[in-house]
């Protein structure tokens, strides 16, 4: 298995984690208006969504049609859960795909907020999978607003206890 095969893994093991407990949290803290970029928890994880849905259209040389980085509003988290996971799906699938050639390919593209981009496929599935840590952890610290204690989502983790070699 390639590092890139499990990085998609490992981000879909974290990404499951952190929309399940954001779910078991008491009604409203998911949404409740918080001081952070996007505003809540939900909206962040939206963030995310949108900004893989946008690098999956670059990798499949389609137009995305986002024209902002958020959408002004969220779905219902269990609606965002769904299609977080499905997309997460698509990335491991798609990262089993990649070797030799086609992990060096660079894809050219233009960014939401203007200007031409160019990285290659591994840069590309390497961002998605580093963007959405990020975001887990601006997630997590919300987490303790609740106050509530967040998954442990560490990569470190998820190689001892879930990958199979």
């Amino acid at each position: 298995m390639s590092y890139l095969q499990t990085l998609t893994q490992y981000k879909a093991w974290a990404n499951e984690r952190i929309l399940s407990a954001i779910a078991s949290l008491p009604a409203g803290e998911a949404t409740k208006a918080r001081k952070t970029r996007f505003g809540n928890m939900v909206h962040t994880l939206n963030h995310v969504y949108v900004i893989d849905r946008v690098f999956q259209a670059h990798l499949e040389g389609r137009p995305h049609h986002f024209e902002a980085r958020n959408t002004p509003t969220h779905p219902p988290l269990a609606e965002l859960a769904q299609a977080v996971n499905a997309l997460d799906r698509w990335y491991v699938a798609y990262a089993r795909t990649l070797s030799g050639h086609a992990l060096a390919e660079r894809v050219r593209f233009r960014f939401i907020g203007g200007g031409d981009g160019a990285m290659s496929r591994e840069e590309m599935v390497m961002h998605v999978v580093n963007h959405a840590t990020y975001h887990r952890g601006m997630v997590a610290e919300m987490m303790y607003e609740v106050p509530a204690l967040p998954p442990v989502t560490d990569l470190t983790v998820f190689l001892r206890d879930v990958r199979q070699d």
